[in-house]
């Protein structure tokens, strides 16, 4: 089993934001935005760490991020929210494009098993994509 490590980046938040997934401590994806936020950031490192878990089938991968936000959207809500038409009790779902795109891989992609981390822990991986998601937010590309 390969391991990936996630994360995304906005400073200021909202504004110029980097992501970055990581395997074998070297980026294997990075990407930027101009007027973004930590969130979609976050999101845009899980969409490429799917992405890249599926062109690289059938190797197996565990993903990990430190978004327990996402962790939920995709493994709690997102069903629940498409079941009603992207649509949820309480208003709109907000980054709707993310969430579709990130549900949709998520859903079929059967060699790849996402897992929360603690984030800021010292977890060296995870520290790492920090790192390489602030350099792809200040212009760092593969």
């Amino acid at each position: 089993m390969k391991t990936l490590w996630t994360d995304g980046s906005a400073s200021p938040n909202p504004g110029p934001g980097g992501y970055a997934v990581i395997m074998d401590g070297n980026p294997v994806a990075l990407g930027s935005a101009n007027d973004t936020t930590n969130i979609r950031m976050e999101a845009m490192a899980l969409i490429s760490a799917y992405q890249f878990a599926i062109d690289n089938a059938p190797e197996i991968f565990q993903i990990n991020t430190d978004s327990e936000f996402w962790v939920n959207v995709v493994t709690k809500w997102a069903q629940t929210w498409k079941e009603n038409g992207w649509k949820k009790k309480t208003g709109e779902i907000k980054n709707l494009d993310l969430v579709q795109e990130l549900f949709d891989l998520y859903s079929s992609c059967d060699n790849a098993e996402l897992h929360w981390t603690r984030g800021h822990v010292g977890t060296e991986m995870n520290e790492l994509a920090d790192e390489w998601a602030n350099k792809a937010r200040k212009g760092a590309t593969l």
